[in-house]
């Protein structure tokens, strides 16, 4: 007779093990951005309330992440993963002439529609070092991606003056979207994406 070792574990109602680990760690994300997208910050993160606000016990939080800081930088990634796929599709279902407006509508209002994406992403009181990091990345990232959609948009060579113009962009873009969530920029959302969007497609570099 022949004896079978079963490994690993076993389903539970009907839900594989990986299927719950990434439902816990979802649930730990979306807390985590509830905390650090709060007028407290990240101050107010830490491990014991995290997880008693994403209902998980603490030990599922060390089966994902192994201590804050990967996991403060696990929640930004998250966001702007998504931030980064909503915009992608809205400039790619637009006509090339209406596609600075359609990621500048996308972006604001994504940050108006959930205030803690908004303080996660741009807002200056979050100080956090692991959020401010990740901000100087993102920006670099949104940079070569604005980049390369000028080259495609005006069949331009992706060389350092379109760097330069998106840089230049995607830095004002982020602070005018920081002023704008504190009040500084008394402009409608409507307007806010005018005005962006007009800035973007000023972008073209002279020859």
């Amino acid at each position: 007779m022949v004896t079978v070792r079963q490994t690993g574990a076993r389903p539970y109602r009907g839900v594989q093990p990986a299927d719950r680990k990434a439902e816990r760690r979802g649930r730990l994300l979306d807390a985590g951005l509830s905390i650090l997208g709060s007028t407290s910050g990240s101050e107010a993160l830490t491990v014991r309330g995290l997880c008693r606000q994403a209902n998980v016990s603490a030990r599922y939080f060390y089966e994902s992440f192994s201590d804050r800081d990967e996991f403060v930088s696990a929640v930004y990634d998250w966001v702007i993963a998504g931030l980064a796929a909503t915009i992608q599709a809205a400039v790619a279902a637009a006509p090339a002439d209406e596609q600075a407006r359609a990621a500048m509508a996308t972006l604001v209002s994504a940050v108006n529609d959930d205030p803690r994406v908004g303080r996660l992403v741009f807002s200056t009181e979050l100080a956090d070092s692991v959020v401010v990091r990740k901000r100087d990345e993102g920006t670099a990232l949104m940079a070569v991606l604005l980049g390369q959609h000028v080259g495609e948009a005006f069949q331009l060579p992706e060389d350092d003056k379109v760097q330069a113009a998106s840089h230049f962009a995607v830095g004002g873009v982020r602070q005018a979207l920081s002023a704008w969530l504190a009040g500084q920029v008394a402009l409608t959302g409507d307007e806010l994406v005018d005005q962006l969007a007009w800035s973007i497609d000023r972008l073209r570099p002279s020859r």
